[in-house]
């Protein structure tokens, strides 16, 4: 078979712990520092209710990682063709479910924690288009929650991380789909001339 179904099965169980680590980071970050009363008071920034990590990076990214760990269960020549097609199209869907997430744990550290400091609950480092994140002296402007900067810059470092990996891994196998789809009729080819 010239279809790499090991290759891609392999991009599928390394997909899997990436969409469980995007999911509890995006969990984590609606309990700052392990606090429910947070939430409770709808205190968290904008962009965390955006589910980047849950929706984007884990759960989404869940179809394609199922789907190329299935990937040849049945080895009908049929099949063969709907298989790279199917595998093909998780991929795409795992591309956009990582660049979502990307684009809103982004978002959200660009935006800066929402917090309360001397002058009330206010975003204080919105205006200033991610440079706080170089400035952590000024991070204790944020009273409550207790170390939020921190908190969500290594929740949010962590799903932009994340999210790249994934990203590798499905426009891996989007090229490894599109190579074999495009090569496919040489192997049929290859095997006729051999087999006759």
């Amino acid at each position: 078979m010239c279809y790499s179904v090991g290759f891609t099965r392999s991009l599928g169980l390394a997909l899997l712990p990436l969409a469980l680590c995007c999911i509890v980071a995006n969990l984590l970050l609606l309990f700052p520092m392990g606090e429910i009363t947070y939430i409770q008071q709808d205190r968290l920034a904008s962009y965390i209710w955006f589910f980047g990590g849950l929706g984007g990076g884990g759960l989404l990214m869940l179809i394609p990682a199922v789907v190329f760990i299935t990937l040849g269960k049945c080895s009908c020549c049929w099949n063969e063709s709907l298989m790279m097609c199917g595998s093909a199209l998780a991929a795409i869907i795992g591309l956009v479910g990582s660049g979502y997430c990307f684009v809103i744990s982004g978002l959200t550290l660009m935006q800066g924690p929402h917090c309360f400091t001397s002058l009330g609950w206010s975003y204080p480092f919105a205006d200033q288009n991610g440079r706080y994140l170089l400035r952590p002296e000024i991070w204790s402007q944020c009273l409550q929650p207790l170390n939020i900067v921190e908190w969500n810059v290594t929740l949010l470092c962590v799903s932009l991380g994340l999210a790249v990996l994934e990203f590798i891994i499905c426009l891996l196998q989007l090229g490894n789909g599109l190579v074999n789809a495009i090569c496919r009729p040489c192997c049929y080819k290859q095997e006729y001339s051999l087999n006759a």
